[in-house]
């Protein structure tokens, strides 16, 4: 891609320098389960971004990305790396107000530089996975390398746990 894109997520995957594939869907599926079983993408490969909150005054945030194969550990980890008492996801408005996008399209790409992305180990186990595209209306592809590359990004080692 050689002109600059009027895009910030794209913007923000292509200074990443690498590859990433744009996976147009209907905003209706968005959410992982429902793109995975009608676009034929597993749930190990592919990757919620969820935005947390840290109950301290004044709150913290950040967005983690973990495997739809696993449960975001919030209590345990998140609470911790706040170092805080309480933590929780962030409410549907703060996330949008946070990120700029919408639950079923938030991806760690194109976010405020001030904002941690906490992305689990396991993600980075994965040849390619699938995250938000910024929009309901899209799922980006790329290599883990690509998330790991983000200005901002941090790989926990136990963010989530295996899902029941």
């Amino acid at each position: 891609m050689s002109a600059p894109i009027d895009d910030p997520v794209l913007n923000a995957a292509a200074t990443t320098g690498f590859v990433y594939e744009i996976v147009p869907c209907d905003p209706e599926l968005a959410d992982t389960a429902a793109f995975c079983e009608v676009y034929g993408f597993r749930t190990d490969q592919s990757a919620n971004a969820i935005v947390v909150v840290g109950k301290s005054d004044p709150k913290v945030y950040a967005v983690c990305l973990v495997l739809a194969t696993t449960r975001l550990d919030v209590n345990g980890a998140v609470r911790g790396r706040f170092g805080v008492r309480k933590a929780s996801f962030a409410s549907t408005d703060e996330t949008a107000e946070m990120t700029g996008m919408q639950i079923g399209g938030v991806t760690p790409y194109g976010l405020p530089a001030d904002l941690p992305i906490w992305i689990d180990s396991r993600v980075m186990a994965c040849d390619q996975v699938i995250v938000g595209g910024g929009s309901r209306d899209r799922k980006l592809l790329v290599p883990p390398a690509s998330l790991a590359a983000l200005p901002n990004a941090e790989i926990v080692k136990g963010l989530a746990t295996p899902a029941a």
